[in-house]
């Protein structure tokens, strides 16, 4: 199955980690954010990927273009060749593809409609935001998405951020302050599964989850899975601080292929 990746957005709120470096290519220990959600993606059998490229694209690019499987995987050094014990991406295939310095999530999904012009309008796709990791388990996500017979699918999570929820009466009055993780709210996680005959539902200049997700409501076309789980997004310097503690303790969850 295919999977689309929106890589081309600025990360305003990493840029005190690096105005030059795309927010998916932050690292996270000694591989960016992007490779462990495709590494997660392949791990379930989706090695075929669709990169929607914008602010420092190059970068992205560079990346996979001069990657050296030596770096970071053991091998045998015989009559000077490297011979590797083990690969990381040798059967990936990789789409870049330039979908606009400043296009919205709707408009780099439009963009590269036709890299899925394979595809009819009842067959799925997968995509994700490409900022974000998991370990939910996708095949169990697939399989509800199929079993609703609907367009287009995401996976709920719960905040990762505590947030105070305020219920307020006349004049002001504050009637109770709860905590968000007991109020059951839940966020959309970026873990997308959809038909092809979603952009039907996109026009020109639609942010995806706006006007394109009410039209699918309103048809009763858009369902969730919900997850309780491990997920975690790399938002700002302090959600890469924490990544990095997670990996320096060993604890990554997100990594299902170990």
């Amino acid at each position: 199955m295919k999977v689309v990746l929106f890589c081309g957005g600025l990360g305003m709120r990493l840029r005190e980690y690096s105005e030059n470096t795309p927010k998916p290519m932050v690292p996270i220990g000694d591989r960016p954010i992007v490779w462990n959600l495709m590494k997660y993606y392949a791990h379930f059998g989706h090695k075929n990927f669709v990169l929607c490229l914008g602010h420092n694209a190059h970068v992205i690019k560079n990346y996979f273009i001069n990657y050296d499987e030596c770096l970071t995987n053991d091998f045998v050094l015989r009559d000077g060749a490297p011979e590797l014990l083990k690969t990381d991406i040798h059967d990936w295939q990789i789409t870049f593809a330039d979908t606009g310095m400043n296009a919205n999530i709707g408009m780099r999904l439009r963009a590269v409609e036709k890299y899925l012009d394979d595809l009819n309008p009842e067959e799925m796709f997968l995509a994700n935001y490409a900022d974000g990791l998991s370990d939910v388990p996708l095949d169990k996500v697939i399989e509800f998405f199929e079993n609703s017979e609907k367009t287009a699918c995401f996976v709920c999570v719960k905040p990762q951020q505590s947030f105070h929820y305020i219920r307020m009466g006349q004049e002001g009055m504050v009637d109770s302050i709860q905590d968000t993780t007991h109020e059951g709210l839940t966020v959309n996680g970026g873990f997308f599964v959809f038909k092809k005959k979603i952009f039907d539902y996109i026009r020109e200049g639609e942010e995806l989850v706006h006007e394109p997700f009410s039209r699918l409501i309103q048809e009763k076309q858009l369902v969730a899975f919900q997850y309780d789980g491990f997920w975690k997004c790399m938002d700002t310097f302090k959600d890469k601080q924490n990544f990095d503690e997670m990996v320096s303790s060993g604890n990554c969850p997100w990594k299902v292929w170990d």
